[in-house]
């Protein structure tokens, strides 16, 4: 795996009752082997919790210009990173299975979705809002080939990996 910085930034602060947590630099770009759109890509995730859920912001800079108006999903993940494999970073975060429901529902309720559109300046953005804590932890957000689909929750291959542990 080949990327930029690994340096997570951590910085927990008291907003009007609420914990604002950020990260920073790590994104990693998992195809060592072939130029690919987040080769030179920096990445950044605010979380925001409040007693009422979560608000999850993405900011991803440096994508390559050939990725212009492609939309990449990007989701929370249960593991890290990892340093070989892109299956290091396990599953998506779901509320619903840390919670021992069942049947595990898979939904942009149940998950963190952060699907981004890259825009001509290779920047893409993405925010989402869930009424669930996510559990403190090492996690990571992956970004994946292509858009989340609504009914499976996939989006293809693993392309990038945002460590994140609070």
């Amino acid at each position: 795996m080949v990327g930029l910085s690994a340096t997570v930034a951590l910085a927990a602060t008291a907003v009007a009752g609420a914990a604002v947590l950020r990260f920073a630099d790590g994104l990693r770009d998992y195809d060592t082997a072939a130029a690919g759109p987040f080769d030179h890509a920096t990445a950044r995730l605010q979380l925001v919790e409040r007693p009422d859920g979560t608000t999850a912001v993405l900011h991803v800079r440096g994508i390559d210009a050939s990725a212009a108006g492609r939309t990449f999903g990007a989701h929370v993940h249960n593991g890290a990173c990892g340093t070989d494999a892109p299956a290091a970073a396990l599953g998506h975060y779901n509320a619903d299975a840390h919670a021992g429901h069942v049947p595990v529902v898979v939904s942009a309720q149940t998950e963190v979705w952060l699907d981004f559109t890259v825009d001509a300046t290779g920047a893409g953005d993405s925010s989402t809002a869930v009424r669930f804590p996510v559990q403190p932890g090492a996690h990571s957000v992956v970004v994946h080939a292509a858009p989340t689909d609504p009914a499976t929750g996939l989006a293809g291959a693993r392309l990038a990996c945002l460590p994140v542990e609070w």
